[in-house]
């Protein structure tokens, strides 16, 4: 079975997520999109807590069939390293073949990464293009150009509903509304 890992942040999950999976489910020939929100951030991150975006990131991908999201790190510990991820999933599932789906961004910052050359032997890349990152091993960006860090913007100032919902779906705006996420002076507002 072809299965593409996608592995993130997901703080908060925005339409381009929902995209990039079902991008990469259509051009890459995958019989499953594995959604794997990171548990603790290897770069040292603060994140929202990890079971917000985890139901987060269930709900803005419950309309894809083709997904399952993943609460696989959580079980692996801090810090999450997509090596030891990898390597889990293949001891887990023999029979899979992995590939990482990874924006063009990441191909730049791949020297930061814990023993990337493991990570391209266990899942070899299926790179997305990324508005802003052109890189000539990446195609074209085929996403909206949007980011968490744009969304949390938008969220925690709360002025513009309208640009808001084009980016996050409603199920998700939903869930944050309710757990407070997010919002002006909260510890979750503006992190990178």
């Amino acid at each position: 079975m072809k299965v593409a890992v996608y592995g993130g942040s997901f703080d908060p999950p925005h339409v381009s997520h929902v995209l990039a999976a079902a991008y990469a489910f259509a051009m890459g020939g995958f019989d499953r999109v594995l959604v794997v929100p990171v548990f603790a951030h290897a770069f040292g991150k603060s994140l929202a807590p990890f079971d917000d975006r985890l139901a987060m990131t269930r709900l803005a991908m419950r309309g894809l069939s083709f997904v399952d999201v993943s609460d696989v790190e959580r079980e692996l510990g801090a810090p999450s390293y997509t090596a030891k991820t990898l390597e889990h999933l293949h001891a887990l599932h023999p029979d899979w073949e992995l590939r990482l789906v990874i924006g063009s961004d990441v191909l730049l910052e791949s020297s930061k990464w814990e023993r990337f050359d493991d990570v391209v032997r266990l899942a070899p890349p299926f790179v997305l293009g990324r508005a802003g990152t052109p890189h000539p091993k990446a195609p074209p960006s085929a996403l909206p150009e949007v980011s968490s860090t744009h969304v949390r913007a938008l969220l925690a100032e709360r002025n513009d509903e309208d640009e808001l919902r084009r980016w996050v779906p409603p199920s998700v705006l939903d869930y944050l509304d309710a757990r407070g996420l997010y919002r002006a002076g909260s510890a979750t507002t503006l992190k990178e």
